[in-house]
């Protein structure tokens, strides 16, 4: 039987987990993927794994990689909500950068935006720890310095599209909970 995507309930949804460097968003995207379940397709995992084929790259802004995984990205989000499947996006989900190349998926799926926040002296400090224990985060350009950490959170242009969002507070757990999260993903709003 094909199933028409002019049917909106047939439309998968697309989830995108969205916030400056160091919100937890990575970890909340496989959680809410896990919950929901579904694919968590994450930038960052992208660009670590095309390290692995680039032997003596250095991470600098707007680096070789960082250009190529925007492509990949996007065409692997394309290729899973034209197969009909729910996804979970995540990254820095920039405005200006990003709502372009967002725009053209709406067709495809149903949005839901989750902007994850925390203080920036939190973010810094999360950074700081994953950057010594995860050795694939190498392969970023994030800021090494408090200062220059915090004026990129501050600069941070929050992705705006008229669709339904949620904010996350992940300083200490998630307010709102996971639960609640997880129901706004799966189109429930909340009340």
């Amino acid at each position: 039987m094909d199933r028409s995507r002019s049917d909106s309930s047939s439309k998968p949804t697309l989830v995108v987990v969205s916030g400056p460097s160091g919100t937890g968003k990575t970890t909340l995207a496989h959680r809410l993927a896990a919950a929901v379940g579904c694919p968590a397709i994450c930038r960052d995992e992208i660009k670590e794994g095309m390290v692995h084929t680039t032997p003596g790259f250095v991470p600098a802004t707007g680096d070789e990689l960082t250009a190529r995984t925007l492509p990949v990205f996007f065409a692997v989000l394309e290729l899973l909500l034209s197969a009909g499947v729910t996804t979970v996006a995540e990254a820095a989900f920039q405005d200006k950068v990003w709502r372009p190349r967002l725009e053209p998926l709406a067709g495809l799926a149903h949005f839901r935006i989750v902007h994850c926040t925390v203080d920036a002296a939190v973010a810094f400090e999360r950074s700081m720890n994953r950057l010594r224990d995860t050795p694939t985060r190498r392969a970023h350009a994030d800021p090494r310095e408090e200062a220059e950490h915090a004026a990129t959170h501050r600069a941070f242009d929050r992705l705006s599209m008229s669709v339904p969002e949620i904010e996350v507070d992940t300083t200490d757990g998630y307010r709102p909970a996971l639960a609640e999260i997880v129901a706004f993903a799966g189109g429930h709003e909340r009340q």
